[in-house]
């Protein structure tokens, strides 16, 4: 897939005494920074690393050496995009940025829980409190890696705990099909057991703010049938 010129920004690096710029796409760029492998053709606009992109300088052979001890552009790219910087444009950002709060609220809304009312926080009080606390988000950050300090930012005006819990459940046989893989991937299994009677025992740790979540999957798994009961929190 080739990149516009158009839509493509600047990846760039001081090194040395010198500045390495390359054209990329922003949005693999950003996929590179989180350590994923992009092809090539894909990640630039053309495999050449400048001086000055504006000028259409390009970089000597001697200097690429001097800096990056290798003259193998996908190795120098994969550099200037995780050690450097990626200049984006303001509406690149914009963008970038409202999906990463939105993925953070969602991360935090699934785990946390107000310990005050013992309920999980909605989304929407959520990013009302990130608004009021003015928390800075990273568009080039990943959410999972954010969540913990935008916690932090919250705390001062917002009651909440990313508290986790353990449930103990007991699935009786004719459910325990269905039942088994999808509570099982619903949080962390501490440990389980089959009874002699073909039911299934489990102990799973869940985040807190995921209870109610957790007992409306296991009521709508065994038609309310199945026990449970927080053995630790």
């Amino acid at each position: 897939m080739s990149i516009s010129l158009e839509k493509s920004v600047i990846a760039k690096l001081s090194s040395h005494g010198r500045e390495f710029e390359i054209l990329v796409d922003p949005y693999k760029a950003l996929e590179v920074r989180r350590g994923k492998d992009v092809p090539l053709d894909d990640l630039v606009v053309i495999q050449e690393v400048f001086e000055d992109s504006a000028k259409g300088e390009k970089a000597s052979s001697e200097d690429l050496q001097k800096a990056f001890n290798t003259l193998d552009f996908k190795t120098i790219a994969y550099h200037i995009i995780r050690k450097g910087h990626v200049q984006l444009t303001t509406e690149q950002r914009r963008k970038m940025k409202e999906e990463k709060v939105k993925k953070i609220v969602s991360i935090i809304a699934r785990r946390a829980m107000d310990p005050q009312r013992n309920v999980p926080h909605t989304p929407q009080r959520i990013e009302k409190a990130m608004e009021e606390a003015k928390v800075r988000v990273d568009e080039l950050e990943s959410a999972e890696a954010q969540v913990e300090r935008v916690v932090d930012a919250l705390k001062p005006i917002l009651p909440i705990s990313m508290e986790s819990m353990e449930i103990m459940v007991r699935v009786p046989p004719q459910y325990t099909g269905k039942a088994y893989g999808k509570i099982s991937e619903f949080g962390k299994l501490k440990k389980d057991e089959w009874r002699n009677d073909g039911s299934w025992v489990a102990t799973i740790e869940i985040p807190a703010g995921l209870q109610a979540s957790f007992y409306d999957l296991m009521n709508g798994l065994t038609k309310g049938e199945a026990e449970a009961k927080v053995v630790k929190k």
